[in-house]
């Protein structure tokens, strides 16, 4: 640099002030072949020192370099008009008249101009003062959200490891924390941090830092510049993002579908594709666009990005980042560009009521929160304030305004009614045929959970693999409860173990096949039989005498284990019936099976199993034992005795259950 006479990468320096207090200050070359670290370590800065030569006046790069600032939405700063002692007074005031007329369009419109002279001195006492003055009167950013640093340097200190500095870009780091490096999401433990040049116990919004790193994966050639070290909740990178972009006025043709460019966002330069979400472009126009990456970046909603030409030559646009997790279809649909304009309110709790106000009229507040980089007593702050009915799943949690949620319920009620109403020989409707009926499509995690507290409420009722509404009772009607007083004889009884097949029902009834089948699948939802193998029904209480045989016999083995040859002469049924009777109670989790071999499953033996003694008010036996949960609103399985929404039918497993723990 010296060599050359110019700045080329970044330099940093340091500005003590009386009250205690250090300016910062990010040194970036001017020249326009450095463009690209100019805007390294423009991003994140609160005021803007902009020097101009009194002898050269505005250049090429001076324009440049106010574009980016204005498109960075930096509107406070201060011009220094150096080397004052080689221009005389006709020219300084051309040059400041020049400055005057470049400023106006922008954010910098009311700078200060000051003179300044490394020579003689002149000015530079009063650029002082006046840097100091602008530091009193700005108020310290915010340190709610969550920490980020942009990395723009990454060395090895003798005796203490890889350092790492940038800009604290939001929130709070301390010593001893944990954190992560995203993209390529490296565990780290900060070690010791440097904050304004100075030794600190924490970082915060707004100061240069330096943060000494130490993990197992963290070496210098690990990081780079453009990576942030971030708290580990925000590790989401992403390459695609939406977008919206100002194009600088002095460009010469429209921004065009799939154009390539570089993109700028904090400390990182990337390769990217524009795709337009609306009509062209064209210079001085804004509009709605997505970015394609070319690798993922670490991000934020709300951050300011730069665009310019792939040959580094000329700076196209910028503008903010929108929404981190766009769709990849029907990205141009009018819900989508309703949703787009949501997102553009700068306050994070207008943009998530105007987001909930759109279809599809719920949001993921778990994603929302993160790409905000918001913390957990801002997002409290934030659903309390909107008073936001939340639904917790496993990994997320999907909000909705009242009125929205309301609005569904109502909508899952009617749509209960009307099945029942053309039904009525129905036990329920199944979750997903449900789910897709209703507006908004809630997704499939989330509706199980809505359903869960409905259910808990008492406003629906879950029984096996259907919902109902609590006072839905599916009856036979007088023809099918005659046939079922004939069928119930044949598969009970002596019979019990080894019941007839349809066919053969069928034929000792003389009635249909197709009826017998649909009336015992009928009879099966009412939870009367349950259907072992294919055409082969067995009533629920023999299914449950079937399970303390087992009981029994594996009482009698030393190990627990029996084969279905043992079973087989035990129920005195054939083997090929004794098979499909342990694959049936395989598939339910009663029996676990290892080759020939079975042992019984200890949390899931009430299954199927009738009380020893029942009580009309009670579900529960004398004996502690529950009654048999199988078809009951409250059916629970094993792990984690959670509610299991859904049931299931005689040749699945029980599903797991989605609800929140």
């Amino acid at each position: 640099e010296k060599a050359r006479g110019i700045s080329i990468d970044l330099g940093f320096a340091y500005l003590p002030a009386a009250d205690g207090s250090v300016l910062g200050f990010v040194d970036v070359p001017g020249h326009e072949r450095f463009i690209h670290n100019m805007l390294a370590g423009a991003t994140g800065i609160d005021f803007a020192l902009l020097t101009i030569a009194a002898d050269d006046g505005v250049m090429p790069q001076t324009v440049e370099h106010l574009a980016i600032l204005d498109l960075l939405g930096i509107e406070r700063g201060v011009v220094a008009l150096t080397k004052a002692d080689l221009a005389e007074p006709s020219r300084r005031e051309k040059v400041v008249n020049d400055i005057r007329q470049l400023l106006a369009a922008t954010g910098l419109a009311h700078a200060e101009i000051v003179p300044v002279s490394t020579v003689t001195g002149e000015g530079v006492d009063l650029l002082r003062a006046s840097l100091m003055q602008a530091a009193q009167k700005h108020a310290a950013r915010s340190a709610k959200g969550r920490f980020r640093l942009a990395v723009d340097r990454c060395f090895i200190l003798p005796g203490a490891g890889t350092v790492v500095t940038g800009t604290v870009l939001s929130g709070t780091v301390a010593s001893g924390d944990r954190v992560l490096v995203s993209p390529p999401g490296l565990v780290a433990r900060v070690r010791s941090i440097h904050a304004q040049n100075r030794s600190a116990d924490k970082g915060v919004a707004g100061q240069r830092c330096a943060l000494n790193l130490a993990g197992e994966s963290i070496a210098k050639d690990s990081i780079a510049r453009g990576d942030v070290v971030l708290d580990p909740e925000l590790q989401a990178p992403t390459e695609r993002i939406d977008a919206r972009l100002k194009v600088l006025a002095r460009e010469p043709k429209a921004v065009l579908q799939w154009m390539p460019v570089r993109l700028h966002h904090a400390a990182a330069e990337v390769g990217a594709r524009i795709v337009l979400l609306g009509e062209a472009i064209p210079p001085g126009g804004e509009g709605f666009i997505q970015l394609v990456l070319d690798r993922p970046i670490a991000a934020a909603a709300g951050d300011r990005f730069i665009i310019r030409d792939t040959s580094a030559q000329r700076t196209i646009g910028g503008g903010r980042f929108l929404d981190l997790r766009p769709p990849a279809r029907k990205r141009r649909a009018p819900a989508r560009i309703a949703q787009l304009e949501a997102h553009t309110l700068a306050d994070p709790g207008q943009a998530l009521e105007a987001l909930l106000g759109r279809p599809p009229f719920y949001a993921d507040l778990s994603a929302f929160a993160r790409d905000r980089v918001l913390s957990p007593g801002e997002v409290e702050e934030i659903a309390g304030r909107a008073g936001l009915i939340r639904v917790p799943v496993r990994d997320f949690t999907i909000v909705f305004l009242p009125a929205a949620f309301m609005r569904l319920k109502r909508e899952l009620i009617t749509a209960l009614e009307k099945f029942h109403g053309e039904n009525p020989d129905l036990p329920g409707i199944g979750l997903e045929r449900l789910r897709l009926q209703l507006e908004p499509r809630v997704p499939a995690p989330a509706f199980s959970a809505i359903l869960q507290g409905l259910a808990k409420r008492g406003e629906v009722a879950l029984d096996g693999a259907w919902i109902r509404l609590p006072k839905h009772e599916v009856k036979l009607t007088p023809a099918d409860e005659k046939t079922w007083g004939r069928v119930r004889p044949l598969i009970s009884g002596n019979e019990r173990f080894r019941p007839p097949r349809v066919r053969d029902i069928a034929g000792a009834l003389s009635v249909a096949e197709p009826d017998i089948r649909r009336l015992l699948k009928l009879v099966g939802r009412i939870g009367k039989v349950d259907e072992i193998a294919h055409d082969h029904f067995f009533l629920r209480a023999t299914v449950g005498e079937m399970v303390d045989v087992m009981i029994d016999l594996a009482s009698e083995i030393e190990n627990g284990q029996f084969t279905a040859a043992q079973l087989r002469d035990r129920l005195d049924n054939g083997r090929k019936v004794a098979i499909q009777i342990l694959e049936f109670f395989d598939r339910h989790g009663v029996t676990l099976r290892r080759g020939d071999l079975r042992r019984l499953n200890k949390h899931r033996l009430d299954l199927f199993r009738q009380p020893a003694v029942e009580t009309p008010t009670a579900a529960t036996s004398i004996s502690g034992r529950e009654a048999p949960p199988v078809g009951r609103p409250d059916f629970k399985s094993g792990k984690g005795r959670e509610p299991v929404l859904g049931g299931f039918d005689s040749h699945s497993l029980p599903p797991t259950s989605r609800s929140a723990r």
